[in-house]
């Protein structure tokens, strides 16, 4: 009975802190989500190189 007594409580100690982290997730994310995406997809290096190398292996 005490295991499942302190089983309880800790279940219900994350589903308390995982509500109050998606919480704070989605309200951050939706401040600074369109500053993010133009950040990440200006970078794009092409991999010719390693295409070449394995085309000469063949």
């Amino acid at each position: 009975m005490t295991f499942f007594t302190i089983l309880l409580i800790l279940v219900g100690a994350n589903a308390l802190f995982m509500v109050f982290s998606l919480n704070s997730v989605s309200s951050s994310g939706k401040k600074t989500g369109e500053d993010t995406s133009k950040d990440l997809s200006s970078k794009v290096y092409p991999l010719n190189s390693l295409s070449s190398k394995f085309k000469k292996a063949v």
